[in-house]
């Protein structure tokens, strides 16, 4: 289970979780902004009865490109055509490796995601066809499905949108007030509320009409 600290993942996890599985999620520290996620990470974990939480130290900046991993690459604070600046090159691909590794030692055979190609920012890496085809790729490239214990990639959020992702974390007992989703939050965890992840997370309780427990910054707080 890839597990950020964000709205969507936190939801994954609950479905993961009330669908039975036992689950090991994975977080990763990349360079990104703030390590705010990643304490919020580790609190879902917790909070959602994982079985383990591990986070991975993978320093992305070396390549940078994103304003997520360079910061001389503002954040966004207002909607842009195409595909915005704070795409990470290849991280969802990097991500998804590195649970399929720990996926086979562990023996498992799911991979849950909180991909979202509904209420997204236009990232390719969050589509339904690039996640079957990396499901494929990674059904050619492990030992245990050569074997014949074929690799699932699971991603329940992909056709939601985020008012009813919210709606569905809610039935299962999220408290979305441990969640980090903003992309420069305070070393608090206290969201910036102007930021793509904060308009839609925003947008997405007031479309589920569902009071907003995130703790924004006092300049937007209103």
């Amino acid at each position: 289970m890839l597990l950020s600290g964000g709205l969507d993942s936190a939801t994954t996890l609950a479905i993961a979780r009330s669908e039975g599985f036992a689950c090991h999620c994975l977080s990763l520290d990349y360079g990104q902004r703030h390590g705010s996620e990643l304490e919020a990470a580790q609190r879902v974990a917790a909070a959602l009865g994982a079985s383990e939480q591990r986070t991975i130290k993978l320093d992305l900046t070396a390549f940078g490109g994103s304003a997520l991993t360079d910061e001389n690459i503002a954040v966004p604070t207002a909607p842009s055509a195409g595909i915005p600046v704070t795409y990470v090159p290849a991280r969802n691909t990097i991500m998804l490796s590195l649970s399929l590794a720990w996926a086979e030692v562990l023996g498992c055979r799911d991979i849950f995601i909180g991909a979202n190609a509904v209420d997204y920012s236009g990232y390719p890496d969050c589509r339904p066809e690039y996640l079957e085809a990396f499901e494929k790729m990674a059904n050619l490239a492990t030992k245990s499905a050569v074997e014949g214990n074929a690799i699932r990639i699971r991603a329940p959020l992909v056709a939601l949108s985020k008012a009813e992702i919210i709606r569905r974390g809610i039935e299962l007992g999220v408290d979305y007030r441990l969640t980090v989703s903003c992309y420069q939050a305070g070393e608090d965890g206290s969201a910036c509320g102007t930021c793509d992840s904060c308009r839609l997370r925003r947008q997405g309780f007031i479309s589920a009409k569902i009071a907003d427990p995130t703790r924004y910054q006092p300049e937007t707080n209103s």
